[in-house]
């Protein structure tokens, strides 16, 4: 007697329904470290940024003026598909704020910091936790 070779119906409908759960768990994760490493590309521009603004005071005694191409505290120049645009919103001649407003993929995030070397989260996305006094670099809101 013969037994068939094979797999049955139920056994592969099974092995899928296997898969898609895993998926579910594994895909929603992924997508959250995927978005929380791109939060550093914000981050570590904002700190040399801070070495720059500074060395441009020590250079001219202000702030004004900084943040422009061709001075030594130039803006990150990042291109269209870039997860970050960054921009000098304030600046006089003892204090500046520099931002780092999330596009494409990262939109929502807004990070900012200034001559006090005080770090803040302006705005986070939907099902993000906001800690205004720090950069959050977690979904529950943790710095």
């Amino acid at each position: 007697m013969n037994r068939p070779r094979g797999f049955t119906l139920i056994e592969l409908m099974i092995v899928v329904g296997i898969i898609a759960i895993l998926a579910s768990i594994a895909i929603p994760s992924y997508s959250d470290y995927v978005r929380r490493s791109r939060i550093t590309e914000a981050v570590s521009a904002l700190s040399g940024m801070r070495v720059r603004m500074e060395q441009y005071f020590q250079d001219n005694r202000t702030y004004v003026g900084a943040c422009v191409a061709g001075t030594v505290a130039a803006l990150p120049t990042f291109d269209a598909s870039s997860n970050f645009a960054f921009d000098c919103p304030t600046r006089s001649a003892s204090s500046y704020v520099v931002r780092a407003q999330g596009q494409n993929s990262m939109t929502g995030f807004a990070f900012t910091l200034n001559e006090q070397n005080a770090r803040a989260t302006t705005a986070v996305p939907a099902g993000w936790i906001l800690t205004a006094n720090c950069w959050v670099l977690k979904k529950d809101g943790s710095c």
